[in-house]
């Protein structure tokens, strides 16, 4: 198949269980749960997207022939002198529309830990290392296991307790939904951990730090 990209680069991860960790960020074009145009964000299922997945004219971004083309292309963006902690997170939009083992084989390949971060509407492949689903009010999410279950909030709708009692991951997060109501809802996600311990808190570090 063709991937299509819409931006590749490294940093560190922002968020989550892997929040610091240096990695290769490959975000693929295209999602299911909104089209990426503000014009339809009042329609989507997805309204409170902070990310541009539209199109492949991000850095490094476009389309990819082959698996292998694009792993190389992934790869080149690691320190060549560091060959033991190569991480890549495929994120998008919505990855797993894309995402296929000829992909998953070529990276583990070159010799990648793989992390997917996914809204939970498309069962995962085999052989991704770590898995980040982030459910969305509304969505039917099929994925219900992982390493890691990374919930905005607030979203009508979910019951933090029926949702680690009906999943299995090894991780779950609630992570402060980023809007005009920002610090009420940092305060909400403390509160919503203190009062159900299975949860921790996750920020937006990049977002803090000013790192991409």
């Amino acid at each position: 198949m063709t991937y299509s990209v819409k931006e590749i680069f490294y940093t560190l991860q922002g968020e989550g269980g892997q929040a610091g960790t240096p990695a290769v960020f490959c975000r693929f074009a295209g999602c299911n749960l909104w089209t990426g145009r503000e014009q339809d964000r009042s329609s989507a299922v997805c309204r409170f997207c902070d990310t541009d997945f539209v199109g492949t004219d991000g850095t490094l971004g476009g389309k990819f022939a082959t698996a292998d083309e694009l792993a190389e292309r992934i790869l080149a963006q690691w320190p060549a002198q560091d060959s033991r902690h190569r991480m890549v997170v495929l994120t998008g939009g919505e990855p797993l529309l894309q995402v296929d083992a000829a992909l998953i084989a070529a990276l583990h390949a070159r010799g990648f830990r793989i992390a997917v971060e996914s809204n939970g509407t498309v069962a995962a492949p085999e052989g991704i290392d770590w898995l980040c689903i982030s459910p969305k009010a509304g969505a039917d999410w099929i994925q219900r296991s992982g390493q890691e279950l990374k919930l905005v909030w607030p979203q009508p709708g979910f019951e933090l307790q029926d949702i680690v009692a009906g999943t299995r991951f090894e991780h779950y997060f609630l992570q402060p939904m980023d809007n005009a109501g920002q610090q009420a809802n940092i305060a909400a996600c403390i509160e919503q951990c203190l009062q159900h311990p299975a949860w921790r808190l996750s920020l937006q570090t990049h977002k803090l730090t000013g790192i991409r």
